[in-house]
Formats: C-alpha cells, structure tokens, sequence
C-alpha cells in the first residue's frame, strides 16, 4: 500500500529551474538546491535568498494557494516569529500542472539539523507570544482571504485511533523506537471528553519540520503555512508536548495563558500522532536526521 507521503509529481532540480528560469528571469542566473521534501511540497533554495515550494500531491494545491493568500495579512499581525512572505506567484505549465509558490527565505535551521536546540524558557517564550498573537487574530479581519475550516478533523481521536495503533505497531517491529511499550500503554488514555467548541485561527500543522530555529537554538520562525485554517487551538498547542521540556511548557503558559486540560489532552494526542508518522516517514525516506528528532519529539510528549 502506498504511503500518504508518496508524491504524485515527483519535482526535479531540471525542471524547477526550467519553470523559475522561465517565469521569473529576474531571477536569473539561478542556484538551485533542494532543501527539503515533506508529504505535500518539494522544497528549494534559490539564489540562496528565496525559497520555492512545489506540491507533490494534488491535494496541497488548495493548501498552497491558502497560504499565498492569507500571510502576507499575516505579516502586518506582528506574529512575533519570522513568517514567509510569499513573492512569486508560479503558473501551471506544460512541465508541471499545479501552482508554486516563491518566498523570502527565513533565517534559521530546522532542528533535526542542528546539534543544540533549546527546548526550555528561551524557546518557549517565543513560542508562547507567537500563538497568543495568532490565535487572538480577529475572524472578521479574515473574510476576505479563504481559510477553510478543519476539513481533516485533526483531533477526531475515534476516526485517528486506528491508524495511530496501526503505527505504533510497525515501530515496535522495525524497533524504532526504545519507549514503544510507553507509545503503547498511551492508546488506553487517548481523550475521549468533548473539547470546547471555541474556534480561531491556527497553523495547523506546527511540528518539528515546520519550525526553524537561530545560531543559538532558539526557536526564530514559523514556515509551512499549507495547512492553516480555523480550527482548534489544541491543533497547535500540541507544539508544546512535542518541542518543549517541563521548564519550558511551564514558561509557555506563564505567558500564554490559562489552557483547559481537556485542550492539552488532545494537544498531547495530536503530538503523539504526529510524531508516530513522521517517525515512520524519517525511516522510509531514509532522513535519520527526522528518524531522529521524531524519536526525541516522541520521548518529550510522553512526559
């Protein structure tokens, strides 16, 4: 059975230069390199100041051309972190059939590629303002942009529970993970209560991957918007379980503020489910460097 992060359009070096070249010859001479590739986009570095991003599957088109409508809004919100600004708006071509988008590069590094991160209060308070200020961002201020709702049902723990089962068992046999009896043992206490049916504006999809951290290790950035929408703030929250240590959740929420425990259960199971299939994609894809951060991820959200 094909896995979810399979692409359906696999990007090249040769032809992202072709369409680039192509339809921005501002841009030119070009310096391509990829700097990475998640389940939805093929990422590249150009010019060593840009950054483009090519869906893989034709469901993160929708993703893609969300995002490019809603953060250069975000960008006025003083969101705290660095955000991407998208500049160069990609046509479909002969070559390649979807929409891609060109944005200013964010400084920084993901942590799977750096030797220190710093989980604790210098991360913690960046984060923290980052999601106060996002997910007090007023609804009214976005009609005019297209943000879908939670299409994915992101927290439905009964539709999710199976899979993540399913998961946890093919870590134990590919031995990927030295706590599985502990990944085990958490499926008897995955939340059942209803959560709060308040609603506001979240990334959607806040994990190791989609963060950048500075020189020192400090959390710097915020990338990957494809999958923002108005959702649940435990969608997001679950960033907390999965980056921060003890000391540095209790500095999050110091500044955050008052969170329901129903919302941190399901934050934590959203942590938890995440991680499982990013750890299964690090090994398939042969990225030991995500085999690696999404083994820490895991250890943190089981504390």
């Amino acid at each position: 059975m094909q896995n979810v992060w399979e692409p359906e359009v696999a990007m090249t070096i040769e032809v992202a230069r072709e369409l680039i070249g192509t339809q921005f010859p501002e841009l030119a001479p070009l310096q391509l390199n990829i700097m990475d590739y998640g389940f939805d986009n093929t990422v590249f570095q150009v010019n060593h100041r840009w950054v483009f991003r090519f869906p893989r599957r034709e469901i993160a088109v929708e993703l893609l051309e969300a995002e490019g409508g809603i953060l250069p809004f975000l960008h006025q919100q003083n969101l705290q972190l660095e955000l991407p600004l998208p500049t160069y708006y990609g046509k479909p071509s002969s070559m390649y059939p979807w929409p891609f988008l060109g944005y200013h590069y964010v400084k920084g590094k993901l942590p799977s590629h750096m030797k220190l991160v710093k989980r604790g209060e210098e991360s913690a308070v960046k984060l923290a303002a980052f999601m106060k200020s996002l997910h007090k961002v007023d609804r009214k201020k976005l009609q005019e942009y297209y943000v879908p709702q939670d299409e994915l049902a992101r927290l439905d723990v009964e539709k999710r529970f199976e899979p993540l089962e399913k998961n946890i068992q093919k870590i134990r046999e590919l031995q990927l993970f030295t706590e599985v009896e502990t990944l085990h043992h958490y499926l008897s206490k995955v939340p059942t209560d209803l959560l709060p049916e308040e609603k506001t504006l979240v990334h959607g999809d806040l994990h190791f991957k989609n963060v950048v951290v500075n020189e020192e290790g400090i959390l710097s950035g915020i990338i990957d918007w494809g999958d923002v929408h108005i959702g649940h703030r435990a969608v997001d929250l679950n960033m907390v379980y999965s980056f921060l240590t003890l000391e540095g959740r209790a500095a999050f929420f110091n500044i955050y503020g008052e969170v329901q425990p129903i919302e941190l259960e399901y934050a934590r199971f959203k942590a938890i489910y995440t991680n499982v299939v990013l750890l299964l994609y690090g090994y398939h894809e042969n990225q030991k460097a995500t085999v690696k951060e999404a083994q820490r991820s895991l250890e943190l959200a089981l504390i």
